[in-house]
Parts: C-alpha cells; sequence; structure tokens
C-alpha cells in the first residue's frame, strides 16, 4: 500500500512542473535519507520547502515549513544564526526546490546546509518519522506583514 501511494505521489508530482534536482549544489553537502536520519537524530533543523498543501499531506517529524516562494526568504534575516545546521528537502529527485533554497541558504552565509536531494519521498518509504498537518511541526515565528 505504502509503494502505491508512494508511486501515485511521484506520478502525481512528475506531471507538475517536474525538472530533475541536480546532484550537487556549490557549498552545500548532499545527503541520502540514511545520513538525513542520522542529521535528524542529532536535532538538525530540517525545512520543508514544498508547497504548503504538500506538507500537509505528510512531512520530516518536526520540520519546519519555510515555503520556498514564500516566508523561506526570511532566513536571510540576521536573526538566523549562520553556523547552525540545516537540511532543506523538497520531494524528490524531479523536486528542484531544495537545491534552489540550499543555493539562496549558502548565498546568505549559512556554514552547515545539508541538500536531501530525495527528499521526503524517500523519507516516507523508509518508513522515518513523520508529521501530518500541523501536528509534530515546529512553526516559525514570522512577524505581520510577511
Amino acid at each position: 500500500m505504502r509503494c502505491s501511494l508512494l508511486l501515485f505521489c511521484l506520478l502525481l508530482v512528475s506531471g507538475v512542473d517536474a525538472a530533475e534536482a541536480p546532484l550537487v549544489v556549490k557549498g552545500a553537502t548532499t545527503v541520502n535519507a540514511i545520513q538525513a536520519r542520522q542529521l535528524h537524530e542529532l536535532g538538525v533543523l530540517f525545512i520543508d520547502v514544498r508547497p504548503a498543501r504538500e506538507w500537509a499531506w505528510g512531512h520530516v517529524h518536526g520540520a519546519l515549513h519555510l515555503e520556498l516562494n514564500g516566508h523561506f526568504a526570511t532566513l536571510a534575516e540576521p536573526a538566523w544564526p549562520r553556523s547552525m545546521p540545516i537540511v532543506l528537502y523538497c520531494d524528490s529527485e524531479v523536486c528542484p526546490h531544495s537545491a534552489q533554497a540550499a543555493q539562496r541558504a549558502v548565498g546568505w552565509g549559512f556554514q552547515q546546509v545539508y541538500y536531501f536531494r530525495s527528499g521526503y519521498f524517500a523519507w516516507q518509504l523508509l518508513d522515518f518519522p513523520l508529521g501530518k498537518g500541523r501536528e509534530n511541526a515546529m512553526l516559525a515565528l514570522i512577524p505581520e506583514g510577511r
């Protein structure tokens, strides 16, 4: 059942504005699902850059939702410590948003950027901890008017 759902999601996403994500992002460390899980266990901040609809369907447990074309830009503000490690992810290898997010974060001076290229679908397939909707999610404190 899980594989069928994953296949359906891949087909759904692949037909809508799909472009393969790059293998590497200069200045970031590309990690696979196992390495991402190790970072998760160490308490590294995961940032989901997908649209709100996809976030609500499911995400990495404890991840922060900062949509790439929305609140992600708040990371550019000086209040975010540049030495803080972050893992950036999207759906899968056919979603270039996590690569774009990693490029931006590196450009803003973040020193420990992890690019989780295989993303949420790989995480889900391995039955790693998941959140759904706003349940088990960290919420960013974003000033009004943004």
